[in-house]
């Protein structure tokens, strides 16, 4: 009777501790998950705030406020391309005004001798931002195609007939 009870106690206490583990089924979706849309933007300021850290030789501190700085205003600009697209010259004054608002703010976290190296390179970190921009949604335009028509000579497929192994005969 002992270990029947004791085997019982144990039983029950492993499935409380299961059902403890598990999480509802009805819990609402996550959403710390970012969009396919977002990580694209978030990707683009990661890799620019790479660049930037690395030329500008930031330390850590600097690093990761530059990394705050840059999603908020790669986000701002890619939603002004998004917006505004097939007008160059409208994305590019209000890009503009967007990457002065990040020159103030950097200013307030760089040196004096890494803000004058920032200030002096912006063309180049822009130049290295919409280039990265432009492939990857030329990347994406690219992938829409391939979906919206899936037809083999956008593939690269080519459809030739099966090839089937002779009959054997017997004797």
């Amino acid at each position: 009777m002992r270990k029947q009870l004791a085997t019982a106690s144990l039983l029950l206490a492993a499935t409380c501790s299961i059902q403890a583990q598990q999480k509802p089924s009805l819990a609402p979706p996550d959403k710390t998950q970012s969009s396919p849309r977002l990580s694209s933007v978030q990707e683009r300021a990661k890799r620019l705030s790479d660049q930037m850290a690395r030329d500008l030789r930031l330390n850590g501190y600097q690093a990761s406020r530059l990394r705050a700085i840059n999603e908020d205003k790669v986000a701002k600009m890619a939603a002004i391309e998004q917006r505004h697209a097939g007008n160059p010259q409208l994305i590019t004054q209000q890009c503009d005004v967007v990457c002065k608002e990040r020159d103030k703010e950097l200013q307030a976290v760089l040196s004096n001798d890494q803000y004058s190296n920032y200030y002096d390179s912006r063309s180049t970190f822009r130049k290295y931002d919409r280039d990265y921009a432009s492939s990857s949604a030329n990347a994406n335009a690219n992938f829409v195609k391939s979906v919206q028509n899936p037809s083999p000579a956008s593939s690269g497929a080519v459809i030739a007939p099966s090839r089937t192994a002779p009959a054997k005969q017997t004797r």
